[in-house]
């Protein structure tokens, strides 16, 4: 069985936000979601609203992030836990390590389900140098910090066969069906 992945450590130093303006950006994420719903880009990235569950809490979160074409990968895209050059990871970084089976991506067309991937090494090299390419600023975010910015891979999950769901709502396989 695979190792479950593990983010990298987090900095000794980076931005950081003065708590009244995090309270700020808080208060105002709807903001975030109106762009979102309007298609509005930041830093030239179309946005999409990633659901994840709550590492500590289990409750779900939505957070609305800028996304990467991954061209070795067309069915997927990258999200950058950037954190704007922060010393520590974004929350959202967490969810998805913790909770990879229950997160879904939402880039207009309704939610999906996706399988997550955290690059690592090459993979990750290659696709940093794409990233910064596509939108400078996140260079700048690189030069804030020493931690080493996470990005993930959020593929589409694979329909399962077409044997549907159980009434729970799981997902079924040739095995349950035939016991």
């Amino acid at each position: 069985m695979d190792e479950p992945a593990r983010l990298p450590p987090a900095g000794t130093y980076g931005t950081s936000i003065p708590k009244l303006v995090g309270y700020l950006f808080k208060a105002m994420s709807w903001g975030s979601v109106l762009m979102f719903r309007m298609g509005t880009k930041i830093q030239g990235r179309p946005l999409a609203r990633l659901q994840s569950v709550g590492a500590r809490t289990g409750k779900p979160r939505r957070v609305i992030l800028g996304t990467f074409p991954d061209e070795a990968h067309s069915d997927s895209l990258i999200v950058v836990a950037s954190n704007a050059g922060a010393a520590k990871h974004p929350g959202w970084a967490y969810n998805l390590v913790s909770n990879p089976g229950l997160v879904t991506i939402d880039t207009g067309d309704g939610p999906v389900a996706v399988d997550v991937e955290l690059l690592a090494a090459e993979d990750r090299g290659r696709m940093w140098d794409k990233v910064v390419d596509m939108a400078p600023g996140y260079g700048r975010y690189n030069e804030k910090t020493d931690r080493q910015i996470p990005l993930f891979r959020l593929t589409p999950r694979r329909p399962n066969d077409g044997f549907g769901e159980d009434p729970s709502g799981n997902p079924r396989d040739r095995q349950s069906l035939e016991s």
